[in-house]
């Protein structure tokens, strides 16, 4: 199928769910769903979207601007998974715990105000990855349109542009969570660590990061084309100095780059 058709069946998809809940981050594919869900359902559809420690604040503002321009209803549940049983000891499926949590918060929200659909932002190369979470939703009877419409990220990403939307060409953001290898706690002040030393590289000009959390090392990750720049004696030195402030003994520079689920690159040695 072409985009137009692609976009067809999606909406094929969506028009006949009496009332839709999106679980909405806020990121390329949600916001890309809430968008079309707007569009063929209107005020059928509701954006849920928890917030935590281990999202960005950033993110939050993001998810809550674009909601608005969309001109969607929705509804903000603060959460915290860190309370989640063994959640904290960040085990393999720590991404099942996470979803199952909220499609639990979904399903409760969508009995109470009647609501028949719970929906998210899977795409179709998301099937391609380790992805835990499909189980919790896949317990939790939610939906995958993007899936069902054969849509891929870079699919997403045209009509997104297409549509108007900022996010087109938005970085994927993660939780912040899977900056720390599996195995290895998870703690407030680690993930306050994390968010402050990523939203310093990106105040520095780097817009795509990742601190990767290995206790008091941390490992960046920028993309390739960005390293020389990284390692200019000047700047070198300040993001040394900034991350020491910020609790780190150790600076390190990943020389494989930025690549997104990288800590699951390990999978397969723990599982040996």
């Amino acid at each position: 199928m072409d985009l137009s058709q692609k976009l067809a069946r999606l909406k094929e998809i969506l028009r006949p769910m009496p009332s839709v809940m999106v679980a909405f981050s806020g990121g390329v594919d949600s916001s890309f769903l809430l968008q079309v869900a707007c569009e063929v359902a209107g005020a059928r559809v509701l954006a849920l979207t928890t917030t935590s420690p281990t999202m960005p604040e950033e993110d939050f503002k993001s998810a809550t601007t674009i909601a608005q321009r969309i001109g969607a209803r929705h509804l903000v549940i603060h959460s915290n998974e860190l309370e989640i049983p063994g959640y904290a000891q960040n085990p393999i499926n720590r991404c099942y715990l996470c979803k199952s949590n909220l499609f639990e918060i979904c399903e409760a929200k969508a009995a109470e105000l009647g609501i028949t659909q719970i929906v998210d932002g899977l795409n179709l190369d998301d099937l391609h990855d380790y992805r835990p979470g499909m189980k919790a939703a896949a317990e939790r009877r939610v939906r995958h349109p993007l899936v069902e419409a054969e849509m891929t990220k870079d699919d997403i990403r045209q009509l997104s542009r297409a549509m108007g939307l900022p996010t087109w060409d938005r970085p994927a953001s993660p939780c912040l969570s899977s900056r720390f290898p599996y195995g290895t706690r998870i703690t407030p002040e680690g993930l306050r660590q994390v968010e402050r030393g990523e939203q310093l590289l990106r105040e520095l000009g780097f817009p795509v990061v990742r601190v990767r959390h290995h206790g008091e090392i941390a490992r960046l990750e920028v993309a390739r084309d960005q390293m020389a720049r990284l390692l200019e004696p000047e700047l070198n030195q300040q993001i040394t100095h900034e991350f020491r402030q910020l609790g780190f003994r150790f600076v390190t520079l990943d020389l494989n780059g930025f690549r997104s689920g990288s800590l699951n690159e390990g999978l397969a040695l723990m599982r040996n």
